[in-house]
């Protein structure tokens, strides 16, 4: 049995506090209090219910330390050194739609370094979490990335440019160089959760532009921490500010970082 530090600890326990709201309003889809903030661009009550749990937990546990979440924005602290990086609700489409695929995405950020990660998904009750040099785990197993090196063998998972943002026409360019090699491509709605299965060993690489810190920051420790490779989509190392993915295992990486260089 794995026992987590104080610090995960910290973050489970607030994680957990705010899945319990959400798995109330989950399925209420009558009841839901939706506003849109762009086209195709939604948050639910859920969504600050949820963030609002989680700031009061995460503050009270570590006082003074920032704060970066999707619906509030940054919150600066007293202590200048910590960030906590939140996505209270990453699918909240799915979740709008009754899909049980969505997660409590938690980062810790020390001096600009990503320390500590955990991404809960409320309904199947699974929690990945990551502690910078010791190792990424999925409750208590210990995960790794998988083990193919080749991509025809490979399922990927990656994210499709919606109403209002991204690049439509890159991302087709960049799903027929990578589809036609693969042995298949999912796209399930949850940037968090689909960084998980990569460390988890599920999916075996990933790709998506146009993404957040709270979409990724967490998912950007369990790659490394699972003994898989993160850069952004052109290859660039400091993934939060591109605002991009791709990863994979070390053999897997740069074939489909190849394939992106191949579609521009």
């Amino acid at each position: 049995m794995i026992s987590q530090s104080a610090l995960l600890k910290v973050m489970s326990d607030a994680a957990r506090k705010a899945a319990r709201g959400l798995n109330r309003d989950f399925g209420e889809l009558a009841e839901l209090q939706v506003a849109k903030k762009a086209p195709a661009d939604f948050v639910s009550a859920a969504d600050l219910k949820a963030e609002q749990v989680l700031f009061e937990a995460l503050t009270k546990a570590r006082p003074g330390y920032g704060f970066l979440a999707e619906e509030r924005g940054m919150i600066d602290g007293t202590d200048k050194t910590h960030t906590w990086i939140v996505d209270p609700l990453d699918g909240t489409t799915n979740f709008l739609h009754a899909i049980p695929h969505f997660a409590i995405n938690i980062a810790l950020q020390r001096e600009g370094v990503i320390v500590a990660a955990l991404t809960h998904n409320p309904v199947t009750n699974e929690t990945f979490w990551a502690e910078k040099g010791k190792g990424c785990y999925l409750n208590d197993h210990r995960l790794r990335v998988a083990a193919r090196t080749r991509l025809d063998e490979a399922v990927l998972a990656t994210g499709i440019p919606f109403l209002g943002h991204g690049q439509h026409a890159k991302f087709l360019k960049e799903l027929h160089q990578v589809s036609q090699r693969v042995a298949g491509v999912r796209r399930f709605g949850s940037a968090a959760l689909d960084l998980a299965w990569v460390a988890a060993g599920r999916y075996d690489g990933y790709w998506e532009r146009d993404l957040k810190p709270w979409d990724i920051a967490a998912g950007v420790l369990m790659i490394t921490e699972a003994g898989g490779k993160i850069t952004s989509a052109d290859g660039d190392d400091d993934v939060l500010a591109a605002g991009s993915v791709c990863c994979g295992n070390l053999d897997i990486h740069p074939l489909l970082l190849a394939r992106l260089q191949a579609a521009k």
